[in-house]
């Protein structure tokens, strides 16, 4: 093992990265050679025991305390590893396994006061502070001390406060840095690989950046040369942390910026980054992270300048001169009590901790942590997303700018970042979920997996499934078309995928920390942001898609001046606060998510949509057959997807949702007509805030379309098939990705993949596909019409330029080779209205006989 490990460390080093930490099989051996071998070897064993055992409950973790605790019982004799030794490494493992050696420990006649000294720093506690409390109650002074001392916050008044004055050094990537740039979409696979995830930060050549290689290595040796006079980094930018895949951004820019975490391998936290404009999802990940996110006027601030940061100020100025540079205020004072105690989750989870040790000791409510400012009193009505929320907090609304921990009722993780949640959890010491339904997909690496994706196929289900969650199969199809059928309406949810955006209820999204804390737990932390209403109203016009409707929210917030394309100074209306969408109630489901994905573009912290009852009750009878059709299947958690459809069947015996009070209060209202809408509306390449109207981008040569992704259903693809109906075969290269196996199935028995084939089409496995660019890509530099979410540079494709569009405007694109003019378009599309009713039919599981099987039957799904 010893040998392997030191050619594995060789390897990484040549790399310039640490080496992994070690596996359980790795950390079993370790402790054999510490047991059996020559005390000469001991140090190394014992450094790399101390330092490259993954902490919590991961399994090394689990044999690391087992060890540790038999040394210092002095069941072990280890030379160089004393009894005091091995209970001091117990409490450097955060949290988990050596939680119960240490209460055990609390009895012992030598170490009972170390133990005590140990737990007292411990904040990942959870169901053993009971016995901890027993033991305290029962006469145990050691027990008694960790109790006080977990009630007087020493976990946290132990860590240094922020110091008044910080030197740091400017890196500064002027305009937009979205989290593609960050965290590459062609490296996913290695994201729960830290330090290698992150060589590739940036590695695509831009202003302001000089990668090692361009498209593999990102700056390391610029950002070298600027650490070298040892200072640290800030990470500056205009805008900096749009797109999808906010924590293995951070981790990425942590990795380059932040501090070595102690007795944590491979994992950093700290860190400064500055922006004019910083996406909410990543600027709650950096919070999570104990980074200090702040925006400011970052316009005077460039690559290579010492600043000097005054956060209890809110100044920069240059260090040598002094001269004020620019000011700032904190988003909430809170980020400092954050930034101390290394994180918002540590910090959730700590005062939880101290909260909880002064109600056992009968002590009033600490006052040493800052609080989130109240908004002030008002007397307007509540949003519906104000009132989704306060129902998930037990109260009648919840106000713009309020603290509060929602109850997280549905949790979604998808493969790219489930790696890495798995670690959050392993971490945050959680062996079963308290959110009530905990969802795996398996959507972004199911079509050409790497043998490290095989591999979190094999090993991720059942780490999901024993802490009661429900995993889904390779192949099943996209996240949302899935997690979207396990909702219950006007409740909250979470998920590690931008784009979990509820078509019932209200998601807010976060990075893979933010979802395991929430999986964990069953809260998660929100100050509650302000809404902004869309409301449409008139009627649609012939020809027009709702993928129309979803362009024409940029198109119309940039004509009311509450939207800009440019990034620097960049203003949007959207940012951070929730989308609330009125005017179009009698939408499916399938229909409304169309929409509500959108808002993920937006930057909008979440989004919400009023719906008729009547179409959430026909999608919750189908979505129920669906789930019960997944126990038969043999999905587990069963008992999860069983609780999960006795509340649907509850709703369903008496059906109510939540509205808007008449008199609730809105950031801005932006009012669409449909009359007006009388052409499509696209996103132009690099930008989808850029929207256009058709006749804007006509004629421009297309030679690859992608029908596809989490904003399709089946109902576009049928669309596709129609227009194609009788054309010759497609001008550019068309490729088509259904949504989920259920889709592919019906559309093969309709016959429109043989149609598609006949078209010329690339017919992609049930997933993400083109969508994130991480497995199939675009030809480099060519000119796309996608129905994926992003057209942020490089993503389908090096150096591709993409436009955003409907699936039925793709379709005509794919066929001419070209965006087509507006008449061409009509007419193309013009056979679609005598069967509309019949094309955008959604899949309705109750009234599908197969269906309605009985345990060992399997549905035939038609792979092409």
């Amino acid at each position: 093992m010893l040998d392997d490990y030191t050619q594995h460390l060789k390897t990484r080093q040549e790399a310039g990265i640490p080496a992994k930490p070690l596996t359980a099989e790795q950390t079993a051996a370790l402790i054999q050679r510490l047991l059996h071998d020559a005390p000469t070897h001991h140090p190394q064993l014992i450094d790399l025991l101390t330092h490259c055992v993954p902490p919590g409950v991961d399994p090394a973790a689990k044999l690391k305390a087992e060890f540790l605790f038999k040394v210092a019982l002095q069941d072990y004799r280890v030379n160089g590893l004393s009894p005091e030794a091995a209970t001091t490494l117990l409490g450097s493992m955060q949290g988990g396994y050596n939680v119960q050696p240490l209460i055990a420990l609390l009895d012992h006649p030598d170490l009972a006061p170390l133990a005590a000294q140990q737990l007292s720093s411990t904040i990942l506690i959870f169901e053993k502070f009971s016995q901890v409390e027993a033991k305290a109650m029962a006469g145990n002074i050691h027990a008694k001390a960790v109790l006080h001392a977990w009630a007087n916050a020493e976990w946290f008044t132990r860590r240094p406060e922020m110091a008044e004055k910080i030197t740091l050094k400017v890196f500064k990537v002027p305009g937009e840095t979205n989290t593609d740039d960050l965290s590459p979409a062609p490296e996913a696979w290695s994201r729960p690989d830290i330090p290698l995830h992150a060589l590739s930060m940036l590695s695509n050549a831009r202003e302001g950046v000089e990668p090692d290689e361009p498209g593999a290595r990102g700056p390391l040796r610029q950002l070298a040369e600027l650490k070298a006079a040892g200072w640290p980094l800030v990470y500056v930018g205009d805008v900096v942390g749009t797109g999808s895949s906010r924590k293995s951004a951070t981790n990425s820019i942590l990795w380059h910026i932040g501090n070595d975490i102690p007795f944590v391998p491979n994992k950093r936290n700290g860190g400064f980054v500055f922006g004019g404009k910083i996406a909410p999802i990543f600027f709650n990940t950096l919070e999570d992270s104990g980074a200090l996110p702040v925006e400011m006027d970052v316009s005077t601030l460039t690559t290579g300048m010492l600043i000097d940061l005054y956060p209890w100020k809110g100044e920069i100025r240059e260090t040598e001169s002094q001269r004020l540079v620019t000011t700032f205020t904190l988003k909430t004072e809170v980020l400092l009590d954050e930034v101390r105690a290394g994180g918002r989750i540590p910090l959730i989870i700590g005062r939880s901790l101290t909260a909880k040790a002064r109600e056992a000791l009968k002590l009033t409510p600490s006052d040493i942590f800052r609080k989130p400012a109240a908004p002030a009193p008002s007397t307007a009505g509540f949003t519906l997303a104000q009132k989704m929320v306060g129902k998930a907090c037990g109260v009648a609304g919840i106000r713009p700018g309020q603290y509060c921990e929602p109850k997280i009722s549905t949790v979604g993780s998808q493969d790219t970042t489930g790696g890495m949640t798995r670690d959050e959890l392993t971490d945050l010491a959680c062996l079963t979920f308290s959110a009530d339904l905990v969802m795996q997909s398996f959507c972004h690496t199911s079509a050409y997996p790497k043998p490290v994706d095989v591999r979190l196929h094999e090993t991720l289900p059942q780490f999901i499934t024993h802490r009661n969650g429900v995993a889904l199969k390779p192949g099943d199809g996209i996240i949302h078309s899935w997690l979207n059928r396990m909702l219950l309406p006007d409740t909250v949810g979470t998920g590690a995928d931008s784009h979990t955006r509820f078509p019932l209820g209200i998601s807010f999204p976060g990075g893979s920390g933010l979802v395991a804390f929430a999986a964990a737990t069953g809260i998660m932390p929100l100050d509650m942001p302000e809404s902004v209403l869309v409301r449409f109203k008139g009627e649609m016009q012939k020809g027009i898609t709702l993928r129309d409707l979803v362009h024409a929210i940029p198109l119309y917030a940039r004509k009311q001046g509450l939207l800009t394309v440019e990034k620097k100074n960049k203003r949007n209306v959207f940012s951070g606060r929730i989308l609330e969408i009125e005017g179009l109630e009698t939408l499916s489901a399938e229909q409304a998510f169309e929409l509500a994905d959108a808002s993920a573009e937006r930057s909008a912290a979440a989004c919400v949509m009023r719906l008729a009852e009547e179409k959430v009750t026909q999608y919750l009878r189908s979505n129920a057959a669906l789930l019960r059709w997944m126990v038969q299947q043999g999905y587990e958690n069963a008992a999860t997807l069983e609780r999960r459809i006795a509340e649907i069947e509850t709703w369903l015996a008496n059906p109510s949702l939540l509205c808007a009070d008449a008199d609730a209060e809105y950031a801005a209202v932006i009012e669409i007509d449909l009359n007006e809408i009388t052409e499509p509306v696209v996103c132009a390449p690099d930008d989808p805030d850029d929207a256009r109207l058709l006749s804007e981008v006509a004629s421009t040569p297309i030679e690859e379309v992608f029908i596809g992704s989490c904003m399709t259903n089946i109902g576009h693809f049928r669309a596709a098939g129609t227009i194609m109906a009788g054309a010759s075969e497609s001008q550019a290269r068309l490729w088509l990705a259904p949504p989920t196996k259920m889709d592919a199935q019906q559309l093969s028995r309709e016959g429109y993949f043989n149609q598609f084939i006949q078209s010329g089409a690339r017919i992609e496995p049930a997933g993400c596909s083109l969508c994130m660019g991480n497995q199939a890509r675009v030809r480099e530099g060519s000119h796309v019409v996608s129905t994926s979410t992003r057209n942020f540079p490089h993503r389908l494709g090096t150096n591709a330029k993409v436009f955003l569009a409907s699936a039925e405007l793709s379709t005509v694109a794919a066929i001419l080779g070209k965006m087509p003019t507006v008449d061409e378009y009509f007419r193309y599309t013009d056979k679609l209205h005598d069967t509309h009713e019949n094309i955008y039919r959604y899949l309705s599981f109750d009234t599908l006989a197969e269906y309605q099987t009985t345990k060992g039957d399997n549905i035939q799904i038609v792979t092409v």
